[in-house]
């Protein structure tokens, strides 16, 4: 979890079926840890996330600069050679799911977005965020009356 450090690069591949592919870095908070000086030093990791087709499409119509945004997936190592002729390592986060981290009105950005988007290649979709019911109470719960039985509600 950490916040967008600018909004995503998205490029198009070529070919048959182009798909969407979203580059971003996310600030991620170290946990308080000081060295011999108390000093700490750097307070947060840069991690760069590549999301693919779908939810590369997401990432770009939904996360901008700012936003917090909860990543899982795999990491992936490679390198190349640039145009210096050094080798350079990378490692990146290859997304099966992203969602937001925080709700529509905490977020600085105010957009009107509708949830979180998982997938990669699986082509799922997760809906994260949904408007509160007319009824629903200030955490955003259903308020639920008095006298309804377990049985009635669509869960266990």
């Amino acid at each position: 979890m950490g916040r967008l450090t600018r909004d995503p690069e998205v490029r198009y591949s070529q070919g048959e079926r182009s798909m969407a592919i979203a580059r971003y870095t996310l600030a991620v908070d170290r946990r308080g840890r000081r060295n011999q000086d108390g000093d700490q030093g750097q307070t947060a990791d840069f991690i760069n996330i590549v999301a693919f087709d779908r939810a590369g499409e997401f990432a770009e119509k939904y996360f901008r600069q700012g936003m917090r945004v909860l990543v899982s997936g795999r990491l992936q190592t490679g390198s190349y050679t640039n145009k210096d002729g050094q080798k350079v390592y990378t490692t990146d986060v290859i997304v099966d799911d992203q969602e937001f981290a925080d709700s529509k009105n905490q977020n600085a950005g105010g957009d009107n977005y509708g949830g979180g988007y998982g997938g990669g290649n699986r082509g799922s979709y997760q809906q994260t965020s949904r408007p509160a019911p007319s009824n629903a109470i200030g955490d955003g719960f259903m308020n639920i009356p008095d006298g309804v039985e377990d049985e009635g509600l669509p869960f266990n």
